[in-house]
């Protein structure tokens, strides 16, 4: 199976991000989590699936990091897991990605993740949602539209 999964990534066709626990600050050698290089081809082999948006939207967003030069990783704090760490050059940026910010659960999840992390990074949630959200502790809400057009 690892091999299979090599030789997807060697052919470009899959990314592997590996994962960092963010308490012992040290990158895990199992975890890794893969994504596509091509959202298009997936939509090519598996046609169009209303309920992988929310995995599409997490894959947009980390192509968009790498476009952008940031190192990418996926975070492991305890038993929470955080989206996507974004380093580049000396800075750092804790990132969660949710299709909607609509009920409660899902806010205390995403927020409640990024809110555990005790350091002074900045910290961002990307949704879809088109209304303008207050920050929470200091935790920037975004959509994604305006990420993917402002952010680099």
């Amino acid at each position: 199976m690892l091999d299979y999964l090599n030789y997807l990534c060697d052919a470009y066709f899959i990314i592997k991000v590996k994962r960092t626990d963010i308490k012992g600050k040290r990158i895990l050698e199992i975890g890794e989590k893969y994504y596509l290089e091509d959202t298009g081809l997936r939509h090519a082999l598996t046609g169009y699936k209303q309920n992988d948006i929310s995995q599409l939207l997490e894959n947009i967003v980390l192509l968009h990091l790498l476009i952008n030069d940031y190192e990418v990783t996926v975070g492991k704090l305890d038993d929470k897991e955080i989206d996507f760490i974004c380093d580049k050059l000396d800075d750092r940026i804790y990132i969660q990605v949710t299709l909607s910010l609509a009920s409660e659960e899902v806010k205390k999840r995403e927020y409640g993740n990024l809110v555990a992390i005790k350091d002074n990074y900045k910290k961002i949630v990307i949704t879809a949602d088109e209304y303008k959200a207050d920050s929470i502790e200091g935790i920037e809400t975004i959509n994604i539209r305006d990420f993917l057009l402002n952010f680099s």
